[in-house]
């Protein structure tokens, strides 16, 4: 058996993705981390066997799916604008 058809790699990468997410903040590999869980939840209810390029297709596309979610959900609102009223050497 492949190693990327098991469940459970995907979902130690989703693991690693959000410890990731959590050193490096930005809402980047949380997108990539929730496309690897989706993924492994895929594979563990076996639904449809997976294979590399559809399994790697499902995680781009979730991945940017959910990427664009956390954009509008946490990103800066439509027409705010970030106000400076310190410098940092006062």
């Amino acid at each position: 058996m492949e190693l990327w058809s098991v469940w459970w790699v995907w979902m130690s990468a989703a693991v690693v993705l959000a410890i990731l997410e959590v050193v490096v903040p930005g809402y980047i590999f949380l997108g990539f981390a929730a496309g690897a869980a989706f993924v492994g939840g895929i594979l563990l209810l076996g639904i449809g066997g997976l294979t590399l390029p559809w399994a790697l297709l499902v995680f781009a596309v979730f991945s940017l799916v959910s990427f664009i979610a956390l954009r509008k959900i946490f990103g800066i609102r439509h027409g705010q604008v970030k106000i400076w009223d310190r410098d940092i050497n006062d």
